[in-house]
């Protein structure tokens, strides 16, 4: 069958675009998180995720990678990988345990959406993001509006292709078999897609972070990705202990930012305000699970 070849083609290419990655990203000056985040989606998404990483993260020439990721587009994809690596690992477990329990089509999107916010926002978010807002309960706090906004947009573009694709055709719901991992695949990728928009508006309003280059000491000056939308050049800092104040200062920055943001002070007030790209979150998860449960056999 055509798509036998088509799914042997794309395993071959995940597996080797995975390789490429997880090797190459090793020597890319980025934060551990955003590393992970790269290389979880590249197992998602394959030759996709392989070319997002090299257009959006990779460092192009040595020592210009802050200026290189402090494009705006770039700091939303970072966000927008980090959102689909850790809600997709949440989602793809509520995807098996809902087809090996033979789940019904609701009961088992409501599974996937709670394991995909629950491990995205208590690990994702909140566990790695715990130094920069001083505490792990206070990045839960932090992170919560954020990923909610974000979690329900991945959802609203994934559902209609996880719930449509290949119908008919039972092992496109047998964890068993490779269409089933093809179409989660095909789903993640929709969703991502559809979560971009979103992950702009809150890197644009400081409620996400984004690419951050970390260096290792003696490499330079270490810089956030906030930094780099700032336009600092940590690279003028000439000691190893200036660069590295001058990174923990741009991190407390950045949550200062992002807790100033979600409580709509002063400090700054998106636009939209959050309760309206809220909304709009809700309607495109509406909008996919209508799809979705209309359209499905």
């Amino acid at each position: 069958m055509l798509i036998d070849g088509v799914m042997l083609l794309w395993f071959i290419l995940t597996a080797l675009s995975l390789v490429f990655v997880a090797v190459d990203i090793r020597s890319t000056p980025e934060n551990p998180v955003m590393k992970w985040a790269f290389v979880l989606f590249t197992a998602y998404s394959g030759p996709f995720g392989a070319f997002l990483y090299v257009l959006g993260c990779r460092e192009p020439l040595p020592g210009l990678h802050e200026r290189y990721a402090a494009a705006r587009w770039r700091q939303a994809l970072g966000s927008t990988m980090h959102c689909a690596a850790g809600d997709g690992i949440g989602i793809l477990i509520g995807a098996v345990i809902g087809a090996l329990i033979a789940l019904p089509l609701m009961a088992e999107f409501a599974l996937e959406y709670v394991l995909g916010f629950a491990f995205g926002w208590s690990i994702f978010q909140a566990l790695f993001m715990g130094e920069m807002f001083g505490s792990y309960w206070k990045a839960l706090k932090g992170t919560f509006g954020s990923e909610f906004l974000s979690m329900n947009c991945l959802m609203g573009g994934m559902l209609p292709v996880s719930a449509l694709a290949f119908q008919g055709n039972p092992d496109a719901h047998d964890p068993l078999q490779p269409l089933f991992w093809f179409r989660m695949s095909l789903a993640l990728m929709v969703g991502a897609l559809c979560a971009y928009p979103m992950n702009y508006w809150l890197v644009a309003h400081h409620l996400k972070h984004g690419m951050m280059t970390v260096r290792p000491e003696g490499q330079g000056a270490q810089a956030s990705g906030v930094g780099a939308m700032e336009g600092m050049d940590m690279s003028k800092e000439s000691s190893k202990d200036s660069a590295a104040e001058a990174a923990k200062m741009s991190e407390m920055t950045m949550a200062t930012k992002m807790k100033a943001a979600e409580s709509g002070s002063a400090f700054h007030v998106p636009s939209p305000p959050v309760w309206v790209m809220g909304a709009v979150s809700l309607a495109v998860l509406a909008v996919g699970v209508v799809i979705a449960v209309t359209f499905a056999q």
